[in-house]
């Protein structure tokens, strides 16, 4: 039994942590930005051509691309922590055994929720609150992008198992080439030959698949760990284990799925009684929810870096270090929480425009959108990284609760009783308070958890 590696001398528990969170940081923060531009390069793209119906469609899609993100996390941040803290308590064998049933079942999951998407494509996208005139732009681009899907699972969670291995900036590299080639894809697919929501959905699964093989290439000699084909068997225990530790990041997924889809749904209700008619709500409501996902993308990038250096220390029992992670991660995610709050206070108006011209109903629901709903995001931050927290120390049943709070617990019921007394409006106001509700669960549980005497 391989038990035998000196914790001392790795990095993880040595170095300054300010240092490995900008080790780690950078190509993390990299790695979500890029994923979250594939969506919004189609965007941009179908915004310019196919207009505010192409725009509806694909967030009428997105749910589809947010489920695929929350198995990735379950068993690519599971994965990750599962082998980070395997690694700090000197247990390689086992960590090489998380390593490599992570991937495998990333791919098994992909391949079947591929083929269930294609199988009830129609009243998936209906009970996702497609509009009658948005339905056909949505059938032809998901068609697409659900064949996509096991390769979109393994290059986003396979990343997470690649930088926990010490290669973060193999990471960077897997996410930038697949979003680089959807991008000049886009432009040819949509811009030149005209193939509207095809070639942009055609234009993402090459870039997925291609970025796919890179994560293949690398397990196979991974840098800290020698896999046997046995690793790659998956077993019940190990599994298990990894979707425990993964289970908090996916259900923050999971929670902001639901969401869209209730969201969806009561703008195209509510939306159809108001001036605005169901499908401008509908196509504001998945711009901003996609330029918030960037602004979002370097809050999980921090959390996510936040993770190897905390898992590693808790496992070797190194709490002060643990501590300063977080705090360090904190500090920096506040950091970019308030500038994205002033920018989208200050030019809604202007990040609309860039995915197209509209009506000026459009730009009215558009802007009130982005000002009202996301009031409350420079709090938000909290939230997912106290979450991730929890999960990284090997606590995930308080990580799975405080990743349902905003979600699920506070928004989710804010979305269906304001808009009854408030319309359309109900459901902007929702967003600020759950971010506030989420805020103070957050903060409570985690002043909790500092005054253990092991963090004094």
């Amino acid at each position: 039994m391989e038990t035998t590696t000196n914790v001392k001398e790795n990095p993880l528990g040595v170095l300054p942590e300010q240092k490995l969170l900008k080790q780690f940081a950078v190509p993390s923060i990299v790695a979500m930005l890029v994923s979250s531009l594939y969506n919004i390069v189609d965007q941009f793209f179908i915004g310019n051509t196919v207009g505010e119906l192409g725009n509806a469609a694909t967030n009428i899609a997105f749910p589809m691309t947010t489920s695929c993100i929350a198995i990735a996390l379950m068993f690519g941040i599971g994965g990750a922590s599962a082998f980070n803290l395997a690694m700090g308590q000197g247990d390689t064998k086992k960590a090489g055994k998380y390593l490599a049933n992570s991937a495998v079942l990333m791919t098994l999951l992909g391949v079947v929720l591929s083929v269930v998407t294609l199988a009830f494509l129609t009243p998936l996208l209906v009970f996702f609150g497609s509009p009658n005139d948005v339905l056909p732009y949505a059938q032809e681009y998901t068609r697409i992008t659900a064949i996509g899907f096991p390769f979109l699972i393994l290059s986003s969670g396979g990343g997470h198992l690649v930088r926990a291995d010490g290669s973060p900036n193999f990471t960077m590299a897997i996410n930038m080439t697949g979003a680089i080639i959807n991008t000049i894809l886009d432009a040819l697919f949509v811009l030149v030959f005209r193939w509207g929501m095809t070639g942009a959905a055609a234009a993402t699964v090459i870039g997925q698949v291609i970025a796919a093989l890179m994560v293949v290439w690398y397990l196979r000699h991974p840098k800290t760990v020698q896999l046997k084909k046995e690793d790659f068997i998956p077993t019940t225990q190990t599994a298990l284990r990894i979707m425990s530790l993964g289970t908090a990041p996916c259900f923050n997924q999971l929670s902001l799925m639901v969401v869209q889809i209730v969201t969806n749904n009561t703008l195209n209700y509510y939306g159809a009684q108001s001036i605005y008619g169901d499908s401008i709500p509908i196509a504001c409501a998945g711009i901003s929810m996609k330029v918030f996902q960037v602004m979002f993308s370097f809050i999980i990038g921090i959390s996510q870096a936040m993770q190897p250096v905390v898992s590693y220390n808790y496992g070797a029992r190194k709490y002060g270090r643990v501590k300063k992670a977080y705090s360090l991660a904190l500090l920096w995610a506040a950091v970019i929480s308030v500038i994205s709050f002033l920018l989208f206070q200050i030019f809604p108006r202007q990040i609309l425009a860039l995915f197209g011209n509209g009506s000026d109903l459009y730009f009215a629901f558009g802007v009130r959108y982005f000002r009202i709903y996301f009031f409350g995001i420079f709090i938000g931050f909290v939230q997912p990284i106290t979450a991730n927290f929890f999960t990284s120390i090997g606590k995930p049943g308080k990580g799975i609760f405080l990743s349902l709070t905003r979600q699920i617990l506070f928004l989710l019921p804010l979305l269906v009783i304001l808009p009854i007394f408030m319309g359309i409006d109900g459901v902007m106001y929702a967003g600020p308070i759950a971010d506030l509700t989420a805020f103070i669960a957050c903060t409570a549980m985690m002043l909790s958890e500092l005054r253990k005497p092991e963090y004094a």
